[in-house]
């Protein structure tokens, strides 16, 4: 078999997801149901679950809001709301495309945190009324999580939740992204004999995941003035008289462009990697966004993150050609997945057992500390710089380090002992992995049909 054939052949093996979605979720025509966690016994029971027993736990929670939290699922409902306007490298494909993404996320969040959550796609784009919609929302949820909006609209309507709601919210493309780049991050420079708190850092995108990568990393020891950012018109600094115009508009962007790159340093992708050991992109989908040129030039020893979906920035055999040591992307079929899929079910784990008012940048490091940590206990590798997601032990131990730095915080409206947290995840956790094998032994969740040509 000749190089190109071998290419060929792992580009194939790349497209093959999307060729099995477009024959499975017709299939199935959506990734979840809701289904009962009460006995019914007989019909009878439902003079319990429904009227006229129910309106006993009604009347308490109207005499204490807080009694909600006893009578209702509400402790562990997570709204996933998105406007469909930045879905996935798609782009702003509406709220109906957005759906089977959003399903998606719900599933991932049952399996692998045991958190119920619920789609929510909002015919909107104007931010004002998503903030108000979702505010409304409050009353049924025990955290939000916000999912593919655009920037930096995303930045405005998170920043704006956070402060007017009294349960967590989040934005998986920004936290839940830079969390699990952090944890890899770590690992990867320590396989490399480097530290974050001296390495020299480009972040290329200057969108959502991006921006909060470049924060959580900075808050975690990266030197600010190391860091370099860059868009697709070159690198963010204080001589980019087009951000400093539009700061009204952007001024996430323009606070970047003050923060980092203490140099001054200018020019394009390739001058901002030059000298660089660590290099995460999460901007357009390539696999042409990145060459090659990009990576010679970084420091020996370079790391490679290229985490955009669906097709990373570099494919990334062209990363090791190129002289890259470690490569990271975010595909489940490549090594080294760095995927947001590792944090946010146990994040909000964590959360909704201590009762958290909010989820913190320190709740989110605890979390990249854990993942991190495992990984080191169980080998590291160029392949394996951070657990895989079927190393569900990771889960529990990330839900417990996020519980105990929001009671840690004064934060956690249910606080409890480390052992009761531990194991009160440990058992939501495999009880949902559980529930989902039990309907697939049944029959009741089919098998899906063999694919013949």
């Amino acid at each position: 078999m000749g190089m190109n054939d071998d290419v060929d052949e792992r580009v194939e093996r790349a497209n093959m997801p999307a060729r099995e979605a477009m024959r499975l979720h017709p299939f199935y025509k959506g990734k979840i149901a809701i289904a009962p966690k009460v006995c019914v016994r007989d019909l009878s029971d439902f003079a319990i679950w429904y009227t006229p027993g129910v309106a006993a736990p009604c009347r308490e929670i109207a005499a204490d809001r807080s009694r909600v939290y006893a009578h209702t699922n509400k402790g562990n409902a997570v709204a996933v709301v998105s406007d469909g306007t930045r879905v996935l490298g798609l782009g702003d494909i509406g709220p109906e495309a957005a759906l089977p993404v959003m399903e998606g996320k719900a599933l991932i969040f049952k399996y692998l945190g045991g958190v119920d959550a619920y789609p929510i796609c909002l015919d909107t784009k104007d931010p004002e009324k998503l903030i108000e919609t979702v505010k409304l929302l409050q009353p049924s949820f025990g955290g939000i999580n916000l999912e593919d909006i655009s920037n930096p609209k995303c930045f405005y309507i998170l920043d704006r939740l956070r402060r007017e709601m009294d349960i967590p919210v989040w934005h998986d493309d920004q936290q839940g992204t830079a969390t699990v780049e952090l944890a890899g991050a770590i690992n990867a420079l320590e396989l490399v004999g480097k530290s974050l708190d001296s390495a020299r850092v480009t972040v290329v995108g200057a969108g959502a995941a991006s921006m909060a990568i470049t924060r959580l990393l900075i808050s975690a020891g990266a030197p600010r003035g190391d860091v370099r950012m860059v868009d697709s018109k070159g690198i963010l600094s204080r001589a980019r008289r087009d951000l400093e115009q539009k700061q009204e508009e952007n001024p996430y962007k323009w606070k970047m462009c003050l923060e980092t790159n203490s140099e001054g340093l200018d020019g394009g992708l390739v001058d901002a990697c030059r000298g660089a050991d660590l290099l995460i992109a999460a901007s357009r989908p390539g696999p042409d966004t990145i060459s090659q040129d990009a990576i010679r030039v970084m420091a020996d020893d370079a790391i490679v993150f290229a985490t955009a979906n669906p097709t990373p920035e570099i494919w990334p055999w062209k990363a090791h050609e190129a002289g890259a040591r470690i490569v990271a992307t975010g595909r489940s079929d490549f090594p080294n997945q760095v995927n947001n899929s590792l944090v946010f079910p146990a994040i909000f784990r964590g959360a909704l057992d201590v009762g958290a008012s909010s989820i913190t940048d320190e709740m989110c490091i605890a979390a990249a500390g854990e993942i991190a940590a495992m990984a080191r206990e169980q080998g590291l590798s160029e392949t394996r710089i951070i657990p895989s997601m079927d190393e569900w032990e990771v889960f529990v131990r990330e839900a417990v380090a996020v519980g105990m730095k929001a009671i840690e915080l004064g934060i956690a409206r249910t606080p409890m002992a480390k052992e009761e947290l531990e194991d009160k995840a440990r058992k939501t956790i495999s009880s949902a992995r559980r529930h989902t094998s039990l309907l697939m032994e049944s029959g009741i969740i089919p098998m899906p049909p063999e694919d013949h040509p």
